[in-house]
């Protein structure tokens, strides 16, 4: 995890030189996410979750081309409903099926491509797309002893968005958990991913 840290700081510490040439602006972002854990294994029903996302997001475009990079820093809440009374080995514990609350700090670093050569009409609205890796440190969960939990997560999302007049923009997204979020701490194999939708709003100051 350390180093993968160290590489998403160095890839930004790389594009910094490129500031002078490119247009970076900054702004505050908030959303809702609709999280499910994706087991390897068929081992409980597990209901979707709403959760929430809020933070900074900062933007740098490179003139003429549509081509840019995107740096989030966010506080996101995820999680899901674990049907863990499914299952003998839980229900006789008194398990039901508690909620299960991830609390992330959350670094994504997206490539984006904007459509910004429409003759005047991306002065009002402009659509984008947008794809890239991001870095989940776990920040706090659900007290529940028969899970442990992973320090953060890798994940991989993409999306799509438009931008109303230069300030607001508006996506939608989906990321991949490419590591493992929980495990089950009684079956020791059985461990658990991420899949998250999310929609946010951001406004550039």
């Amino acid at each position: 995890m350390k180093k993968i840290l160290l590489l998403v700081v160095a890839a930004v510490a790389t594009l910094l030189p490129l500031k002078s040439a490119a247009q970076f602006r900054y702004g505050a972002t908030a959303g809702v996410d609709f999280t499910t854990l994706k087991f390897k294994q068929d081992l409980m029903t597990i209901d979707a979750s709403t959760g929430f996302q809020a933070g900074v997001q900062g933007e740098m475009m490179f003139p003429g081309i549509g081509f840019g990079i995107d740096i989030g820093l966010l506080y996101t809440q995820r999680g899901a409903t674990l049907n863990l009374g499914e299952r003998e080995i839980w229900a006789s514990q008194g398990y039901t099926d508690p909620r299960c609350y991830l609390h992330y700090i959350e670094i994504p670093l997206d490539l984006r491509f904007k459509w910004t050569r429409m003759q005047g009409l991306e002065d009002y609205i402009a659509p984008y797309v947008f794809g890239g890796p991001t870095l989940s440190l776990l920040a706090g969960h659900s007290k529940i002893d028969a899970l442990k939990y992973a320090f953060g997560e890798i994940g991989l999302q993409c999306g799509i968005g438009f931008e109303i007049m230069r300030r607001w923009q508006i996506q939608g997204s989906y990321t991949w958990g490419m590591t493992y979020a929980l495990k089950t701490k009684l079956l020791d194999d059985f461990s658990a991913q991420n899949r998250t939708w999310s929609i946010r709003a951001t406004y550039f100051f």
